[in-house]
């Protein structure tokens, strides 16, 4: 195995792994900044206010991405077991 090939696959795993998490960290993120928006204007300091949303909206996000994810991570891995093959 080159170098480059490891290199090549290295990258394809990373792509893959930002792929699949991206969505559920970026909701998660967008919630907990509007809830921090919301609560720096009223000043409302409690922490059930901030964790509760953000857990729901990535538990929504997963559920709803997670048919694309699956087909993602088939696809690499399927990929992977097919290089292993034409070594």
């Amino acid at each position: 195995m080159t170098p480059e090939a490891v290199i090549e696959i290295g990258e394809q795993a990373m792509r893959t792994v930002i792929l699949v998490s991206g969505p559920m960290l970026v909701s998660g993120m967008v919630v907990g900044l509007v809830i921090s928006i919301f609560q720096a204007a009223t000043q409302i300091n409690e922490m059930t206010m901030t964790f509760v949303p953000k857990i729901l909206t990535v538990f929504i996000v997963l559920i709803l991405s997670l048919p694309w994810a699956i087909g993602l991570l088939t696809g690499f891995t399927e990929s992977m077991f097919a290089r292993i093959a034409s070594m």
